[in-house]
């Protein structure tokens, strides 16, 4: 992602920042009047410094009005050079301490309930995206029956995660279930998660038949198991808020969005590169919408890792967001 290299005056970048920040406020178009009562400029003045601005491919004019908006490349400079670190209120970080300090939730419920407040306070849509299934191996395979017919399978990774999903298996013996279980975990223990699958086809598979009654069963139910363990692990909150915004008025413009939210292929690609810090891609610098922003930050600890993307309208409270990823950011891996 290239920075934007334009050279505008002092004056030109008091102007832009008030209109982005006049804009991300009330989504109209921004007159030259309005500038006027902020700076000590006469109104010619300030249209002057507003063509030269909108010549810079900093802001647009609008078809409905006289005034201007900023462009992609106008919030891509307010970012880069005007955007003032600002520290969170009193009120976004009371909501999330109480989940922080809540010590009967664990970390996926504490991220979970963080990204649907940050959502309701913000009203932008929220994504947590998990390590995805390569990166975990098999650590070990349990089964423990629940009554004659229903087993719940216990898949358990070498970084700690523990997945379960409840099979039916009917007129199986659970012996031969067992014997199943334990050829798996001496065979394919170390085995990345995603390629499970793959060995119980082709080395499990033709073994049990030799030990176990009704191993066609046993199998189907094994795989299917690993087959759900290996879809990508996202989880988008707050889709509807795009509802909420002016910008999203047009029917065809909303079907698009959702179906790009909808689509994992397209998500799993804002995970890509994982740096560490907080990185900003505004309309058609990112692979949801030219619409959008989307804003993103890689976290880790111990036991897990991922990225959390907020994503809205490109008039975003960027300040407000940075401070809200940062803050979430710093919860998580501690």
């Amino acid at each position: 992602m290239e920075e934007v290299i334009i050279l505008i005056t002092k004056r030109q970048s008091q102007i832009l920042k008030l209109i982005v920040e006049h804009y991300i406020k009330l989504a109209k178009p921004v007159s030259s009047n309005q500038i006027c009562k902020k700076i000590k400029c006469s109104s010619a003045t300030v249209r002057n410094e507003m063509v030269c601005l909108e010549e810079e491919g900093l802001l647009e004019k609008t078809h409905t009005s006289s005034g201007r908006i900023p462009s992609q490349e106008g919030y891509r400079y307010y970012v880069d050079h005007l955007l003032e670190p600002k520290k969170m209120n009193g009120e976004d970080m009371l909501k999330l301490q109480i989940i922080f300090r809540n010590q009967q939730l664990d970390l996926s419920d504490c991220i979970q309930k963080s990204l649907q407040v940050i959502s309701d306070m913000t009203s932008y849509t929220m994504v947590v995206l998990g390590k995805t299934s390569h990166e975990n191996l098999l650590k070990q395979i349990d089964v423990v029956p629940l009554n004659d017919k229903d087993l719940m399978v216990l898949v358990v990774t070498d970084k700690g995660k523990v997945e379960h999903k409840t099979i039916c298996l009917e007129n199986v013996n659970l012996e031969d279930v067992k014997k199943t279980i334990s050829l798996v975990n001496n065979l394919i223990v170390g085995t990345p998660i995603d390629e499970v699958s793959s060995k119980l086809e082709f080395e499990i598979k033709p073994i049990i038949g030799k030990y176990v009654m009704e191993h066609e069963k046993i199998y189907n139910a094994l795989y299917h198991v690993f087959s759900d363990f290996t879809s990508p692990d996202i989880n988008v909150v707050g889709k509807s808020k795009f509802l909420e915004q002016p910008e999203f008025d047009n029917v065809e413009k909303i079907k698009n969005l959702f179906s790009k939210l909808e689509n994992q292929d397209i998500l799993t690609e804002i995970k890509e590169d994982d740096a560490n810090n907080i990185r900003i891609y505004i309309g058609s610098e990112n692979n949801i919408s030219e619409e959008v922003t989307v804003i993103k930050t890689h976290f880790k600890t111990k036991q897990d890792e991922g990225t959390i993307a907020i994503i809205g309208p490109k008039r975003m409270e960027y300040d407000r967001v940075l401070s809200l990823l940062e803050y979430l950011k710093d919860n998580i891996e501690r």
